[in-house]
């Protein structure tokens, strides 16, 4: 049938015509040509650029602190000034090896720095000191992990071409405006010139917008695990760069890449990759060259605009850099170093989800943060289920936490309490409403043995029966107007039960009772 033939555009029509001619001697080739779609993908590489949590510059013993007075933490080393020279900051060497194994690269165990030739008015000795030909990590991976619409875990490996280091540049702040074309005149900040960075490379494995987003998220995470690095995007402890193309369904050779800067958050990243997906189409179906170039995303006109065609290699004459010696990481480092590395957020995923059988969206919040896991297993530990504590931290202590602006490791509220709250619902002693409403007092630090004083379920049947007769033979109304068919009055009488109780009747028996009472 014609629908199951396959038709290219309009441009590839010469071996499609003459089988669809056979087929349908009356067809309309044109009218076909004026329909017919082309289905692209999306080619997506990131360059990352991860600030590390180091309290000195990766040369020098200038402070990396974040907000000082413009131009304060500078030397002459990272000035470039005559007559100094660099010495590496070992710290910088085991945070760099630290990413590279988390994210399962190889580790070099020879690697040298390398001068990157550029000029501009934040680089202060006209050349950055970075790695090229031999980094200090490659080839490796790491997992994402997607949740599809049923809530099941779609997972995928993005690979890791290279992890290498170097020193950030300067930072230019313009008057009048937030780029260098429409301001008035710009000042410079050398502060951050120095301040040592891994930049992490993809290969072009991700797909779209929200992998991207998703890739960069986890890099954060695991930095963040590791304490190598805080991934502050505000504060730039954390940029990533998209490279992108696109192609035809099918075709292998890849598009013509462009790189997109200037994104600020991680819905930045999949918004500027999903306009620029469109852009790239359009002007291919337009029979527009697409450029290799930089663009910059427009965050205000959610659009990408033209910054500069892009350089080479070639146009930044690397070679190698004449003041540092070659980096040598030996067996006993590498061992240490490896020794010292946490379970990570996709082990920790996946140890959630199979063995103590928690959702894909749980595993996510309490896996986003190292405090926050930390936090759910010391619970579990102290015998907490592991649902319910699961519920608890993702629900009513993050609904808190996210209200005060607090980290988990700031409120009183102590992992062994929430399972000692847990155990006292389970078995009974306490409701879950009673403990809701006890929370605001648990969480500044109150025990519960306090909170709970005097609060215990009546679980007595006894006790609860006399309390279930009053209130019916106070309300003759309700009664009969749910002997009439109104069932939902229930609820009402159930109610007045728990009042008069304090809440502390047993929320089952309660029901139980009523029930029988009423249908008596």
């Amino acid at each position: 049938m014609l629908t199951q033939i396959t038709v290219f555009r309009a441009t590839q029509y010469a071996a499609t015509i003459v089988p669809l001619q056979g087929l349908c001697p009356n067809i309309d080739i044109m009218t076909i040509a004026t329909t017919v779609k082309t289905e692209y993908e999306a080619i997506i590489g990131l360059e990352t650029h991860c600030q590390l949590s180091t309290n000195t510059k990766i040369f020098s013993n200038s402070s990396t602190a974040f907000g000082a007075d413009p131009n304060t933490n500078i030397d002459p080393v990272c000035m470039g000034l005559p007559g100094v020279l660099p010495v590496l900051n070992e710290k910088v060497l085991e945070y760099a090896v630290k990413a590279g194994l988390a994210l399962n690269c190889q580790i070099a165990r020879y690697s040298k720095f390398d001068r990157k030739q550029y000029f501009y008015p934040d680089l202060p000795k006209n050349y950055q000191i970075s790695q090229y030909d031999l980094p200090i990590a490659e080839h490796g991976w790491l997992e994402i992990e997607l949740v599809d619409a049923e809530g099941n875990p779609i997972r995928k490996r993005i690979g890791i071409t290279r992890l290498h280091m170097e020193e950030d540049a300067g930072k230019l702040v313009h008057a009048g405006s937030d780029r260098l074309s429409g301001s008035s005149y710009s000042l410079v900040d050398y502060n951050r010139a120095g301040v040592p960075l891994v930049e992490i490379v993809s290969e072009p494995d991700l797909r779209s917008g929200l992998e991207a987003a998703e890739y960069a998220e986890e890099l954060r995470r695991i930095v963040r695990y590791l304490g190598v690095s805080d991934g502050n995007m505000q504060e730039g402890s954390l940029r990533c760069d998209v490279n992108i193309s696109v192609r035809p369904v099918g075709r292998e050779e890849f598009g013509t890449k462009v790189e997109i800067k200037n994104m600020n958050s991680f819905s930045a990243i999949q918004r500027a990759i999903d306009y620029e997906i469109e852009r790239q189409i359009a002007a291919i179906e337009a029979g527009d060259r697409i450029i290799q170039e930089t663009r910059l995303w427009e965050e205000g006109a959610q659009r990408t605009s033209s910054m500069r065609v892009k350089e080479g290699s070639s146009d930044y004459r690397y070679f190698p850099e004449p003041d540092l010696a070659p980096i040598e990481v030996t067996d006993a480092q590498l061992e240490k170093w490896r020794s010292e590395l946490p379970e990570l957020p996709a082990q920790k995923r996946h140890h959630y989800e199979s063995e103590l059988g928690l959702s894909a969206y749980d595993t996510r919040v309490l896996t986003e943060d190292r405090s926050i896991a930390e936090y759910f297993e010391t619970a579990i530990a102290s015998g907490a289920n592991p649902k319910a504590a699961a519920n608890w931290i993702t629900q009513d202590i993050a609904a808190h936490l996210n209200k005060q602006k607090l980290t988990i490791t700031e409120i009183g509220l102590t992992p062994t309490n929430l399972a000692d709250i847990i155990t006292r619902i389970e078995t009974g002693k306490i409701s879950n409403a009673q403990a809701k409403e006890k929370l605001p007092d648990l969480l500044t630090g109150i025990s519960p043995e306090k909170a709970f004083a005097g609060q215990e379920l009546i679980t007595d049947p006894s006790v609860l029966e006399p309390i279930v007769d009053e209130v019916i033979a106070a309300n003759p109304k309700e009664l009969e107007k749910y002997r009439n068919g109104n069932t939902n009055l229930k609820g009402f009488f159930v109610g007045q039960v728990l009042k008069k109780t304090g809440k502390r009747a047993d929320p089952k028996l309660t029901n139980e009772l009523v029930e029988k009472k009423l249908n008596a």
